[in-house]
């Protein structure tokens, strides 16, 4: 999914989404911003499948929700152009990998809802918002056996970089939890009815080079397209 910078009015990338997928073997595209059911089910028809990246605050409109004064810029196109992406690549047995906002998104669009702030709505002395570099372990979480994301790491607890402020609340009725944060916030999830539909709040687009399993996550996402 495209990133949009509001006072550029621009279209970008961050380039880790990129070359973790080539060096994986996928070639990634960029799609263009728009809710253009046309265009978008051209883009469904040629590839086998989405990742969710990055960005704005996930408009709290997604899950029914009153958005607060802590909540940051949303992006309305964007999120119109996931809820199409995600729900027919899910309608239609497409591989979806969500990062960070991918995972919330996620989430809000199957009925979950989000923490607008984690400073002001959740307790913690886990730091969720760490400083650059972001290729190193900010903090643990703990990965459930029996779902696919045990089964691509192969571990029980991970070390994940972390660089967020809203987060998973309440998990959706089409989602299991599958990995969670030291102090109790779902930093994983998988939808069970679909063959992979996996997000995760950590990013491994920073990380792949130097985490293994960045990697294998990445790699599995590529195998199952």
């Amino acid at each position: 999914m495209p990133l949009y910078d509001d006072e550029r009015e621009s279209y970008w990338m961050l380039p880790g989404y990129m070359t973790m997928l080539e060096e994986a073997g996928a070639i990634p595209m960029m799609l263009p911003l728009t809710s253009n059911s046309e265009e978008l089910d051209y883009f469904l028809e040629i590839c086998g499948g989405f990742l969710l990246t990055g960005g704005h605050d996930v408009s709290p409109s997604v899950y029914h929700a009153e958005k607060k004064p802590w909540c940051g810029a949303c992006c309305e196109r964007r999120d119109a152009m996931e809820r199409y992406i995600l729900t027919e690549a899910v309608e239609r047995d497409r591989s979806v990998l969500g990062i960070c906002r991918g995972i919330q998104f996620m989430n809000a669009c199957y009925g979950g809802t989000l923490y607008q702030d984690l400073e002001k709505e959740y307790s913690s002395g886990v730091d969720h918002h760490m400083k650059p570099p972001y290729d190193r372990v900010a903090h643990r979480v703990t990965v459930v056996r029996d779902t696919p994301l045990h089964e691509i790491l192969g571990r029980e607890e991970i070390g994940v970089n972390s660089y967020h402020h809203q987060a998973v609340r309440d998990l959706s009725p089409e989602f299991q939890m599958a990995a969670v944060s030291e102090d109790g916030l779902t930093e994983g999830i998988s939808m069970p009815s679909r063959r992979f539909v996996l997000g995760v709040q950590w990013h491994p687009e920073f990380f792949y080079r130097t985490d293994e399993n960045s990697r294998k996550l990445v790699e599995a996402f590529v195998a199952s397209v």
